[in-house]
């Protein structure tokens, strides 16, 4: 008796399927893990976040429900060292109105460069894979932060 065999299609279909689960999935939750534990313990809490490692580890360089213009400085949420030191953020904001977290490659939000945060992203965990619109790589570039609408970022400022 001769067994059933699937189609070309379906089996390209299938080993396609595969194919991008065996790429997406252990690098997504391996990469993401710590940044989803931190997720779990904060929620949607009001806040920015910044660390100094990717995956959310590392000295934690600030956390606010504000702005900061300068991560350079002694005063603010991000203080000191903190300037170019992030390789990875969070966005736990509340959603509506200003929900968006820009970060920007200068100070006092500077438009030579920006990168928006969407609070459904909830965090970026490796910025080495984000640029500003300006091309600038985000990974220790962001020298501060603010909250803005949606229709304030362009088409192709959403990092992720």
């Amino acid at each position: 008796m001769r067994r059933p065999t699937a189609s070309f299609a379906t089996l390209g279909l299938a080993t396609l399927a595969l194919t991008a689960l065996g790429v997406a999935l252990p690098a997504t939750a391996q990469a993401s893990a710590a940044c989803d534990a931190n997720w779990n313990s904060h929620g949607r809490d009001g806040n920015v976040r910044a660390w100094r490692d990717i995956n959310c580890q590392g000295e934690l360089l600030g956390v606010t429900p504000g702005s900061d213009p300068d991560w350079w400085d002694t005063t603010g949420p991000f203080q000191g060292n903190d300037g170019d030191a992030a390789s990875s953020v969070m966005n736990s904001g509340y959603v509506g109105g200003k929900d968006v977290v820009a970060f920007y490659f200068r100070l006092n939000y500077l438009d030579t460069g920006y990168g928006c945060l969407k609070p459904g992203e909830l965090y970026v965990d490796d910025l080495t894979r984000s640029r500003f619109t300006n091309g600038h790589t985000m990974n220790d570039s962001i020298v501060s932060h603010t909250w803005v609408r949606e229709s304030a970022c362009a088409p192709g400022s959403f990092i992720s």
